[in-house]
């Protein structure tokens, strides 16, 4: 599959256009035919440059295949378009119905069956069960979310969960494999990826708030005993200087990249594995002085609460002090 350009002279005025085919090569015996598949018109717009990026997306489409890389939001839309036209113009089966006398049966050969855009919506549609069952929906809504940002956010959380990557990565699965957009009543083509960094920001800004009413949510629906159980620390590296992060520290790095800036990751668990609280600390944070701004950040109605932590924060200061 490929596209050819026809240069053509008008009989009237003599003129000189171009007009610009889809074309497909079969073998018949031993020959080569070349047969027309879309007229793509006189003033095609798709640069010739990308006219093998295009036709190869096409074929992938109409073979139900996914692409390994992501490409231009204008080529895929136009790849798209050209494979919906073309199996809408397949002609090549039709389908055989067949009534039954008494009954409204159909026979259908299934070889005729065709289909485009294909969207996943199982992974979705439990995430967003749960989400709904934690009603963070309504959360979002009474933190002053519209209706654009809610949307946005629950894009953002479930694509966390169903495909993880960045803001840029699950802008894309979004628009081009999920079919989170179906479930939720809005149209994630018309979401433009700087709206998932800014509902990215906004999520952030209000984390404490989020991460309290999820707890709050959770022990309600599995009746949690409010316990601390596991307060734990690691850090992750920056690849480059990361200088507008102002945690980002040299220390060590648990992962061996001491020579890359760092941050400190910290997380709080209940005794069922539930996060209580998370927090980011400077990557040459002392673990052992964390606990204490940790542990008192928490509200707990457990008059006597368990901490499990392991030998790097167990420090004899922090013994005596939990003890105290």
């Amino acid at each position: 599959m490929y596209i050819r350009q026809t240069t053509t002279q008008r009989k009237s005025d003599g003129t000189i256009y171009h007009t610009y085919r889809l074309v497909e090569s079969t073998r018949i015996g031993n020959k080569v035919r070349q047969h027309t598949l879309l007229n793509l018109g006189s003033q095609y717009p798709v640069p010739r440059e990308q006219w093998g990026v295009l036709t190869d997306r096409v074929d992938d489409i109409l073979h139900h295949q996914r692409s390994l890389f992501s490409l231009e939001s204008d080529i895929e839309a136009e790849a798209q378009r050209i494979a919906k036209k073309l199996i809408g113009r397949n002609r090549e089966y039709s389908a055989i119905h067949e009534e039954q006398a008494g009954s409204d049966y159909r026979t259908v050969d299934v070889d005729t069956l065709q289909s485009s855009n294909l969207r996943s919506v199982g992974v979705e549609h439990i995430a967003y069960d749960a989400l709904q069952a934690l009603e963070l929906d309504r959360k979002f809504a009474a933190l002053g979310y519209n209706s654009i940002e809610q949307a946005a956010a629950i894009g953002t959380i479930i694509g966390r969960m169903a495909m993880p990557g960045s803001e840029r990565s699950t802008h894309a699965w979004l628009q081009r494999e999920s079919g989170l957009g179906e479930l939720i009543d809005y149209d994630f083509d018309q979401c433009h990826l700087d709206r998932m960094y800014r509902v990215s920001d906004k999520l952030l800004k209000d984390k404490d708030i989020l991460e309290a009413h999820l707890f709050n949510r959770e022990s309600l629906l599995f009746n949690l005993d409010c316990t601390i159980t596991l307060y734990d620390l690691t850090n992750t590296f920056f690849e480059g200087t990361a200088r507008g992060n102002n945690l980002a520290a040299y220390g060590r790095s648990k992962e061996k990249r001491s020579d890359c800036p760092l941050v400190t990751l910290a997380l709080v668990l209940d005794s069922s594995g539930f996060p209580r609280s998370s927090k980011v600390f400077a990557g040459n944070a002392s673990e052992p002085l964390t606990l204490k701004e940790m542990v008192e950040s928490l509200s707990t109605s457990a008059s006597n609460p368990l901490i499990v932590m392991d030998a790097g924060i167990a420090t004899e200061k922090n013994l005596t002090w939990l003890k105290d």
